[in-house]
C-alpha cells in the first residue's frame, strides 16, 4: 500500500513539474514565469521526493531525499523572490496587462513605469 502512495505521489510530482515547465514557456514576463515555475516545481519536486522516500528500502535514500525536500522548500522560494526583487529594481517591465504594482505601491514609486493606471 504505501509503494502504491509512493508511486502516486512521484506521478503527481512529475504532473506538476510539467505544469510549471509549461508556464515558464507560456507566460508573458519574468514576473508571471517566476510564479509559474517556482510553486509548481518546488511542490512537484518536493511531492516525487517525498515519494521515493516513502518507496525507498533504504533508510538512508529515505533520509537524504527529505533532507533534498526541506532544502528546496527553503531555497526555491527564497531565490525566486531574489530575483523577482532584482528584476523590479533592475526596471523589468511588467506585462502590458498587469492590473497592479503592489510592490511600487508598498515602497512609495510612482513614476510612468511603475504606474499601470495612467
Amino acid at each position: 500500500m504505501t509503494d502504491i502512495i509512493g508511486y502516486i505521489l512521484i506521478i503527481v510530482g512529475i504532473f506538476f513539474n510539467i505544469c510549471g515547465c509549461i508556464g515558464l514557456v507560456r507566460f508573458p514576463d519574468v514576473y508571471n514565469r517566476l510564479q509559474a515555475s517556482t510553486k509548481c516545481v518546488t511542490l512537484g519536486t518536493v511531492m516525487l521526493l517525498v515519494g521515493v522516500a516513502i518507496i525507498s528500502t533504504s533508510g538512508a535514500l529515505a533520509a537524504k531525499a527529505i533532507i533534498c525536500a526541506v532544502f528546496i522548500l527553503i531555497t526555491a522560494p527564497t531565490a525566486a523572490h531574489a530575483i523577482a526583487k532584482g528584476s523590479h529594481a533592475s526596471g523589468v517591465p511588467l506585462w502590458e496587462n498587469s492590473v497592479v504594482d503592489k510592490y511600487a505601491e508598498d515602497t512609495g514609486q510612482s513614476d510612468k513605469e511603475t504606474d499601470l493606471f495612467e
